[in-house]
């Protein structure tokens, strides 16, 4: 029986790679799991792996302590390159190649609600943006403060 290699997961501060060599893979407790975390708090089926038409998932198996992916808590989730996960407080990075041309699944689409601010998603003000930014610009648009301290007529 030949397996195909569709990624890896590195652990976060160094350790031995786990390849990611079938379409579905469990982790857990259990010894018969394929990826066996021997850690108390870890269930004894605690998440699977999922391949799926070139794309990762991730999906907690009812597990007692959850699954993070990028610090969030998840049910079932896209991964993608580089995405950390959190499997009581071990973590790794999955490594893989994503199809080429290919477009993220739609729910990997789907937007963050804990992510935004209520003025970002209105579009009264502009996300913040990584790096180094001008602490003399201001958003663009609407102020909350200066609506705040306005004055009615």
């Amino acid at each position: 029986m030949s397996f195909q290699l569709n990624g890896e997961l590195v652990p976060v501060g160094g350790g031995d790679t786990i390849p990611l060599i079938r379409e579905s893979m469990t982790l857990g407790r259990r010894e018969s799991c394929d990826i066996c975390l021997q850690f108390p708090n870890v269930s004894g089926l605690h998440a699977e792996l999922i391949f799926r038409n070139g794309f990762w998932y991730i999906r907690d198996r009812n597990s007692k302590n959850g699954v993070k992916v990028n610090g969030m808590r998840v049910q079932e989730k896209v991964l993608q390159p580089k995405d950390e996960i959190t499997i009581a407080k071990r973590r790794w990075v999955i490594q893989y190649e994503m199809p080429a041309g290919a477009q993220l699944p739609e729910e990997a689409k789907e937007e963050n609600i804990m992510g935004r601010s209520l003025l970002e998603k209105a579009g009264l003000v502009e996300p913040p943006h990584e790096g180094k930014r001008d602490p003399k610009s201001r958003a663009k648009g609407f102020d909350p403060a200066e609506f705040l301290l306005e004055d009615e007529e």
